[in-house]
């Protein structure tokens, strides 16, 4: 065995006879089991809430979304689909139809957004598991989803013959308003189910066919607002890209579910970020006492290792002891840490210890990225700590 590993070991598993030095041995291991303890629940914590909230937008927002360049529409012809069927990789893809329009129920008035969608929508998204109330909409006749939300405030039910939503949109077309009666389009529908995603989207989309939503907005037969793609998961996304690119006529713009999502995924990974430098601030703090305790070593081992110089140990071997000290105590601690703090995740995950609500457990999640992270962050802050130490020992050679 190396020499001054060998050293090393023995000093960190027996006991001082100052037992001052064990308590602040004792109290450094501690504080870097806490650290590594608290920075892996924390990490898991958030990945978890990342995923809950990500899942949310996995529910309507397809793996690709083809969107124009420039206006709200595009001709997307039989021979542009035809082409876009034999692309590999893409599985299956919906046309949608999608417009602010305005919302009328029995003198109630919202604004919302009408979304027509063909009959391969729910094969490319998965809205319906979505469906807390009633069932999707009959393509053949004129029926809408709608949020939660949008049903809370319209005070609106499903079925309701008695009332009809009406949907309004503004006519398209230039000049002044002379007749304000021919100012909109608009058609009536009936609620056949109510979803329930979150907040935002609860008060956005009215759900629709697509041929209800092109009567209503007065559109080409080839004319839409967007393609949704799923993509089989082996493939890759940027090949599919730039082949659909190639494919449209009309200059179009291509985006996958984060960017599609930008804003959200940017809060999340500067929230993970934020809370990973103030746990890794605790974490250099926590070492400190590991600085502390491998010093009080050194200072106790004065004659220990001046008896060891006289032996033929080099200044850098007796410095490399203390070192390699400091890093076994930074491992052993933190290795501890991460493991105690593993189990406290899988029993969150098995047994739901901790409840945001009655019904819904706090999300967590264990993933190989931050185990790493734990791991390299306690290795790496471990090291530093442990070298600024270990230089002490060259004064007390001095000494």
């Amino acid at each position: 065995m190396n020499f001054p590993f060998y050293i090393a070991r023995r000093y960190l598993f027996s006991k001082s006879s100052n037992n001052a030095i064990n308590i602040i041995t004792i109290i450094a291991a501690i504080g870097v089991f806490a650290g590594a303890f608290s920075l892996f629940i924390v990490l898991s914590g958030f990945t978890g809430l990342k995923d809950f909230s990500l899942s949310f937008s996995n529910q309507t927002d397809p793996d690709l979304k083809v969107l124009p360049e420039t206006g709200k529409t595009f001709v997307f012809s039989p021979e542009e689909k035809q082409q876009l069927l034999k692309v590999d990789g893409i599985e299956i893809f919906s046309e949608v139809i999608e417009e602010r329009v305005f919302l009328d129920f029995r003198g109630k008035n919202k604004t919302a957004f009408i979304k027509g969608v063909d009959e391969n929508y729910l094969r490319v998204n998965q809205l319906d598991s979505a469906i807390v109330i009633g069932t999707w909409f009959a393509p053949s006749e004129a029926q809408v989803v709608i949020g939660n939300n949008i049903s809370r405030e319209l005070s609106m039910g499903l079925f309701d013959y008695s009332g009809l939503l009406e949907i309004l949109v503004p006519r398209p077309g230039t000049g002044q308003i002379t007749d304000p009666t021919n100012a909109f389009n608009a058609q009536t529908a009936i609620a056949s189910g109510i979803y329930s995603v979150n907040e935002e989207l609860d008060d956005k989309y009215v759900f629709s066919s697509i041929s209800y939503a092109r009567d209503l907005l007065s559109l080409k037969p080839n004319e839409i607002s967007a393609l949704e793609l799923k993509i089989s998961p082996e493939a890759d996304v940027e090949t599919i890209q730039e082949q659909v690119r190639n494919i449209m006529d009309e200059p179009v713009q291509i985006k996958n579910r984060a960017q599609l999502n930008d804003a959200l995924y940017k809060m999340l990974n500067t929230e993970n970020l934020a809370v990973y430098l103030i746990f890794t601030l605790v974490l250099i703090i926590a070492l400190f006492n590991v600085v502390g305790s491998i010093i009080m070593v050194i200072l106790d081992k004065r004659e220990n290792i001046k008896t060891l110089h006289s032996l033929g140990a080099t200044p850098n071997q007796i410095k490399n002891i203390f070192f390699a000290q400091g890093v076994f105590m930074t491992l052993l601690g933190g290795a501890l840490g991460l493991g105690v703090s593993v189990v406290v995740v899988l029993l969150q995950l098995k047994f739901n210890l901790v409840m945001i609500t009655p019904s819904l457990p706090y999300p967590v999640a264990i993933t190989l990225e931050n185990i790493l992270i734990v791991l390299v962050t306690i290795g790496a802050l471990g090291m530093i700590a442990s070298y600024i130490a270990a230089s002490r020992s060259k004064r007390a050679l001095a000494n």
